[in-house]
């Protein structure tokens, strides 16, 4: 995955008198708010948690990608920090149309759930429309009434992201979504099946008539023949009857 800033973006920002020096730390900024998201994503605990197979599963893949962290306070600050972080002037990769995203929000105790709906609605509509998002909330007294807004978003590029299979009976936040039912996916297409077996029977032969002989007018027959028409005994021959256990005295 690409984080492309191109040098001509920075001619955007507005400032005719902008130094070197300046412009190109605003773009090292970028870059920083990208990681820094990224990490803070795998490493800090959430309510509702997003994890490395999250943002592997976004990135894995996809081409150029969108990161980047909004932050802002007052009133409508969910949905003005989530501008803030999918329209970076400096990212070459636009939000529009992608087709993996990974969003969390941010933010105190205060953190209403109608602000979660609203960044969470015009990060949706940015996407497209059949996007793999996955969403997270992480709730941080120490921000105070900032909230922040981070944005993972890839597969711009045509490529669609890795999705994690659902595993039968498994029940997550994935499952809606990752398919609709009666559908094979590829990875279940592409796997070999398994040639069926023969199974050849093998008859045991019975004990030598030398044996047999000896034995005549006993019922006991030698440990070894006895086993051995033990397990002779649940065979079925070809022409229906079974192999029923003969006495060695009745052998003639």
């Amino acid at each position: 995955t690409l984080i492309v800033i191109p040098n001509d973006r920075l001619l955007q920002l507005g400032d005719a008198a902008v130094s070197l020096m300046d412009a190109f730390r605003s773009a090292d900024e970028v870059l920083l708010n990208g990681v820094q998201g990224i990490t803070d994503l795998i490493t800090t605990p959430g309510l509702i948690n997003v994890d490395f197979a999250d943002v592997k599963g976004v990135m894995s893949g996809a081409g150029s990608a969108l990161m980047g962290i909004g932050s802002s306070r007052g009133e409508g600050r969910a949905i003005k920090a989530a501008e803030a972080a999918i329209n970076s002037p400096l990212l070459e990769a636009s939000m529009e149309g992608a087709r993996g995203c990974l969003l969390s929000i941010a933010g105190g105790s205060d953190l209403g759930l109608f602000e979660i709906n609203e960044a969470a609605s015009l990060v949706q509509e940015a996407a497209h429309i059949d996007a793999n998002i996955i969403f997270g909330t992480v709730i941080d007294d120490s921000l105070g009434d900032e909230v922040r807004v981070t944005v993972i978003a890839a597969g711009f590029d045509g490529g669609t992201p890795t999705r994690n299979p659902v595993e039968a009976g498994a029940v997550g936040r994935n499952a809606i979504g990752a398919g609709r039912a009666g559908e094979v996916s590829d990875r279940e297409r592409e796997r070999p099946v398994a040639e069926p077996v023969s199974v050849t029977r093998e008859t045991i032969s019975s004990p030598s008539g030398s044996n047999s002989g000896s034995h005549h007018g006993s019922g006991n027959l030698p440990p070894a023949a006895a086993r051995g028409e033990q397990r002779s005994a649940p065979m079925v021959e070809e022409d229906g009857e079974d192999d029923v256990d003969v006495p060695s005295f009745m052998r003639r």
